[in-house]
């Protein structure tokens, strides 16, 4: 891909950002895996490496941690929730449109082309002006976070971009290492509940939920970073205990892979094992850590292997699709 025809911006030389070159020029994303054939340019690509590598920090960061805990909250980590709070009150000028058919309300629609109107202002607002080169491409990201608005569906291509939006953030230097706990539990945290009010609000469908590429039919970046909350907490083990109705009750606010069993019961209705067949399963596994291990293998395999998932993917200059250099 080119970097030539859309190029934004260069960076100044700032304070805030650590990880870029002086004459960085930020570009408008695109997608760049056309075809099946194109997955092994994104597997060997910088953005692969650079998001994986990503989801695995975070995930090393919060093991053991309830999403309660004392952790360190900077300026930028509340700007950012600021920008979320604002983002979830749009919902509320957005009430749902009767209409005949039962699933995709018609208002998510006009709640969707709102926050893409504003998307511009409100990352303005939460990042420093020396930063708002950058907003074209990053804003990109945040857009794509909350579901499609032609098919009003929602699945894990869009909470990939949300990640992908928290990973750009963090190549800028808006945040920095310090706020690796404070991005999962508390603003990825925001994220999924407003992800949910709008799956709810708008009966949204599934994004190819159907498919064998998730864990439930919306989420997966939430069962592996719950998992690793899990790991050495003795509340809930063994494991076979998330399916203990009581046990999720008592602490789906505390552990995000708890909220996410929470939810489902919630929105879905028969045996648990049959409605969930892939997560019923997983109870059965001895120990957090290899529940961790094994859901960072699945989502590799399962969602970042999928081409239907991958040829929504979008590359800029923070997150590209050439290949990752190979230092010998």
């Amino acid at each position: 891909m080119s970097n030539t025809a859309n190029t934004i911006g260069d960076v100044k030389k700032s304070e805030n950002i650590h990880t870029l070159p002086p004459d960085h020029r930020f570009v408008e994303p695109q997608k760049a895996v056309k075809s099946i054939t194109d997955m092994t340019i994104w597997e060997k690509s910088e953005a692969y490496m650079e998001y994986t590598g990503f989801v695995a920090t975070l995930n090393e960061s919060i093991k053991g941690k309830p999403l309660t805990v004392d952790c360190k909250v900077s300026d930028n980590v509340k700007k950012i929730i600021n920008m979320l709070d604002k983002i979830d009150r749009i919902i509320d000028e957005f009430p749902p449109v009767e209409q005949p058919q039962r699933f995709g309300n018609a208002a998510f629609r006009e709640w969707f082309e709102n926050v893409k109107t504003n998307s511009t202002q409100l990352l303005q607002e939460a990042l420093q002006p020396e930063l708002h080169l950058a907003i074209p491409e990053i804003k990109v990201y945040l857009q794509e976070s909350f579901g499609n608005a032609t098919r009003i569906d929602y699945g894990t291509g869009h909470e990939m971009a949300f990640v992908m939006f928290l990973c750009c953030l963090y190549k800028i230097g808006f945040l920095q290492l310090e706020d690796n706990v404070a991005t999962v539990l508390i603003i990825f945290n925001k994220y999924l509940n407003i992800a949910r009010r709008l799956q709810k609000t708008y009966r949204m469908e599934p994004a190819g939920s159907h498919g064998v590429w998730s864990l439930d039919d919306y989420q997966f970046i939430p069962f592996i970073w719950g998992s690793s909350q899990l790991i050495d907490q003795p509340k809930i083990y063994p494991p076979a205990k998330f399916l203990d109705d009581e046990i999720v009750d008592k602490y789906a606010n505390e552990y995000m892979f708890l909220s996410c069993i929470k939810y489902i019961k919630e929105v879905k209705k028969g045996p648990f094992a049959e409605h969930s067949n892939q997560l019923w399963s997983i109870s059965a596994v001895g120990s957090w850590m290899k529940i961790n291990q094994g859901l960072i293998k699945m989502y590799k395999k399962e969602v970042l292997a999928k081409f239907p998932v991958i040829q929504h993917v979008l590359f800029g200059s923070l997150l590209p699709i050439r290949r990752f250099p190979i230092i010998d």
